[in-house]
């Protein structure tokens, strides 16, 4: 069950987390294994224009934001988004469906950032990078970070901290050593033509670099001061991941020309590093993502254990997830480290990380609906949300046009999710005969069965 601001949140046993705990968690989970593998990418579709897109997506971030922080304010849930649209829009096999989708988008990331950590870790430390070797690595790391999450809230939040600083300290040596190398040319935007479409493109794809904001209420259960802490914690997050983005996005592109950025691929940032860092490139690079994918997994392995344990308590999610285990820690942990493992060690999912993108973008889409339904109840501007609604529906447009034209498989693969997760919800909704209402004497959710 939720609570309003000013009323006891549960975990109270534990020490909760502040607000740059928070942040943390967010910058965290946004800056994480993309910002050192999409460089060449975005060279590819954005080219010179790269750091307008980051600044574009900042700004479209804030817009849906916006939501998350007036509603998140007001109503303290680790449900987080899936607590507003249960409550702007109410039970039903939607709001089922995009339960179970949030809660499995957290399982796909963590196994990404599992496979993505071993990656870089193997060559590092000279291991060979075989199918066990891999294995080994994907399933210690997620074990490690479970184990964290073991030790509760405050334990998250201090480690989020102290990861995130070494990893921005790793970012501000790049850009603090890369701007006085860059060539002004190579960065100024070009508009016009088919540049304005390529720069739609990109930030299409990459508005989902800032998807980690939500995570903020999924943690304000476990938060000091909810009421105050959310919404700041999200507009610091956005701003800190935008300056990076865009610092970090005008020194590699300032550096290396665009041809070779998309050559490296996955590794342009340390392509990047080499003008000005030479070979030290490549270990401050791989120091930097080892970093940020560690804070990625901490953060979101956490959100998905939280969001598990708050849909099952409100009947969204089987009960065994919110059942206390080992250690005083919830099933939904282990449950969520589990599969994770599972998925990191038994699928190749580098095509599943666009599908992630699209439902979290829909999302957002029923969160900004909710938030126009609620507006009267929890505040915030009608106009604000309307025009974050009419752009993120555009901007999920944007996105499954450029599935269908550069890879039908996460076209296909988007849709297949949206069903499964549909035809999940009604089987699981028939089997249990469960509904949800909210409480008559407050506006909390509770379920019956």
């Amino acid at each position: 069950m939720s609570t309003t601001s000013g009323s006891p949140a549960p975990h109270s046993s534990r020490r909760k987390m502040g607000l740059w705990g928070a942040t943390s968690i967010a910058v965290g989970t946004m800056i994480g294994a993309s910002i050192f593998s999409v460089f060449g990418l975005g060279a590819r579709i954005a080219g010179h224009n790269l750091p307008l897109v980051f600044v574009l997506s900042g700004v479209l971030a804030l817009l849906v934001a916006y939501s998350y922080a007036t509603l998140g304010a007001k109503i303290v849930s680790n449900a987080g988004p899936m607590e507003f649209v249960l409550r702007g829009i109410g039970d039903g096999l939607l709001t089922g469906t995009l339960s179970i989708l949030t809660w499995f988008t957290y399982v796909v990331s963590i196994a990404l950032f599992a496979k993505g950590f071993a990656g870089y870790f193997l060559p590092l430390v000279g291991l060979a990078t075989t199918s066990l070797h891999h294995a080994l690595v994907e399933a210690g790391v997620i074990a490690l970070f479970t184990a964290v999450g073991i030790l509760g809230s405050g334990a998250v939040g201090r480690a989020e901290f102290a990861i995130v600083l070494v990893k921005l300290a790793v970012l501000g040596v790049f850009i603090v050593l890369g701007v006085w190398t860059i060539h002004p040319t190579w960065i100024e935007p070009t508009l016009g033509g088919g540049h304005t479409r390529c720069t739609l493109d990109a930030m299409a794809v990459f508005f989902l670099s800032y998807m980690g904001f939500g995570l903020v209420t999924n943690a304000s259960e476990d938060m000091e001061h909810p009421e105050r802490n959310v919404p700041r914690a999200i507009y610091l997050s956005i701003g800190i991941v935008t300056a990076v983005y865009v610092l970090v996005a005008v020194v590699a592109v300032g550096n290396l020309q665009l041809d070779a950025l998309d050559k490296a691929a996955e590794y342009a940032l340390a392509e990047a590093a080499k003008p000005f860092l030479g070979n030290a490139g490549y270990l401050l690079v791989s120091l930097g993502a080892l970093f940020s994918i560690s804070s990625a997994l901490n953060a979101t392995l956490f959100g998905g254990a939280n969001i598990a344990y708050a849909l099952a308590r409100e009947g969204q999610l089987p009960k065994g997830f919110e059942r206390k285990l080992w250690f005083g820690a919830s099933e939904g942990l282990y449950l969520t480290a589990g599969i994770g493992v599972a998925l990191a060690l038994l699928l190749d999912l580098s095509g599943i990380a666009s599908i992630t993108s699209a439902v979290f973008m829909a999302i957002y889409v029923f969160v900004l609906i909710a938030h126009l339904r609620l507006a009267d109840q929890y505040g915030g501007s009608r106009m604000i949300v309307w025009i974050a609604l009419i752009t993120v529906i555009a901007v999920f447009a944007l996105l499954l046009v450029y599935q269908w034209r550069t890879n039908r498989g996460a076209f296909y693969g988007t849709w297949i999710a949206f069903g499964t997760a549909f035809l999940v919800e009604v089987v699981y909704r028939r089997a249990t005969n469960r509904t949800l209402r909210l409480r008559r004497h407050g506006p909390a959710a509770t379920h019956h069965r």
